[in-house]
C-alpha cells in the first residue's frame, strides 16, 4: 500500500524546505534566503509521531505575479495538492499573516484535501507574533 502523501504549502521563505528536511531527518531539501530556489515538488518519506508517510516539499507559492518561474511553482503546488491526503500550510509566526498568507489560505478552501496550519519560526516566547 502507498504512503499518504502530504504536501508543505505557502509562501516564499516561510520554513518549508526546513520543515521537511526535520520531517524527512535529512537534508535532501536546499534551503535558502534566497526566494525561488524551490521550484519542482520533491518527495521525500518522512515520520511523525507514528505515522510513516511521503512528504513534498514544493516551491513558494505567489499569485500576484506571473514573472520568472512562479507561474510553474504555482502549477507544481497544484499537483503535489492533487495528488496529497492532506496539505500544511506554513506560514511565518514572526511576520504574522501576509497578504500572501491569506490569498494562499483562501486559495486552499477551494482545494479537496484537508489543509493543517503550520505556525514557524516562532519557537520561543519573545519570538514571533502569532503567540500574543
Amino acid at each position: 500500500m502507498a504512503l499518504p502523501i502530504v504536501a508543505i504549502i505557502g509562501r516564499p521563505n516561510v520554513g518549508k524546505s526546513t520543515l521537511v528536511n526535520r520531517l524527512a531527518k535529512d537534508r535532501q531539501a536546499i534551503v535558502h534566503d534566497q526566494p525561488g530556489i524551490t521550484r519542482d515538488r520533491t518527495y521525500r518519506p518522512a515520520f511523525w509521531r507514528d505515522r510513516d508517510f511521503q512528504v513534498v516539499d514544493t516551491g513558494g507559492l505567489v499569485f500576484d505575479d506571473d514573472t520568472e518561474f512562479l507561474p510553474l511553482i504555482r502549477e507544481q503546488a497544484m499537483a503535489a495538492l492533487t495528488e496529497a491526503s492532506a496539505a500544511l500550510f506554513v506560514v511565518d509566526g514572526q511576520l504574522g499573516p501576509t497578504a500572501g498568507d491569506r490569498e494562499i489560505a483562501d486559495w486552499l478552501r477551494r482545494q479537496k484535501v484537508p489543509v493543517l496550519l503550520a505556525v514557524n519560526k516562532c519557537e520561543s516566547p519573545e519570538q514571533g507574533l502569532m503567540q500574543a
